[in-house]
């Protein structure tokens, strides 16, 4: 394994959160976000998000919202030259079900990093909460989280590259 990556958490960390987002009208970028990922992505990064869609198994949206969802949202990404090589996401209610994909589990973290054959030594995960944080940790990964009390905290985006080395 020798790929290097990032994962974000979407909400609140990529776009603003307006609480179980599935409708286009509700898509507001975080300030910077372009110029950040494209950096990160011209520094030889993969670009993954990672995020936990709890509506999805509480009913409030289906699965397929959730896809055309996302696919507004990367059409906004790639109008500034930004890929994500996969969106993977926990579709399950936590008040009913103990399942392993939820952050902070690192399952999907950990399949995503076999699958593309990605180092997690050389991968991060950027998020707003401390479940993030820990998601990343425990496959292995550093963890930068964004506006939260917890190590390697940054108060904006752009302060990402004090962790994130943008050449070899």
């Amino acid at each position: 394994m020798s790929g290097k990556a990032v994962f974000f958490d979407r909400d609140d960390t990529l776009i603003h959160d307006s609480h179980y987002m599935y409708k286009k009208e509700q898509l507001n970028f975080i300030d910077g976000v372009f110029d950040v990922l494209k950096k990160i992505q011209d520094a030889g990064y993969q670009l993954f998000i990672f995020s936990n869609q709890s509506g999805i198994g509480r009913g409030y949206f289906t699965e397929a919202q959730m896809h055309e969802f996302h696919s507004h949202m990367e059409k906004g990404f790639q109008e500034h030259g930004i890929s994500f090589t996969e969106i993977i996401y926990c579709p399950h209610d936590p008040t009913q079900t103990d399942c392993d994909c939820r952050k902070p589990e690192p399952k999907l973290l950990i399949e995503a990093c076999e699958k593309y054959k990605l180092d997690p030594k050389q991968c991060f995960m950027v998020g707003d909460r401390i479940t993030d944080a820990q998601a990343g940790e425990r496959a292995g990964m550093t963890s930068i989280t964004l506006n939260c009390d917890y190590k390697n905290n940054i108060s904006k985006l752009e302060d990402i590259f004090e962790f994130i080395p943008l050449k070899d």
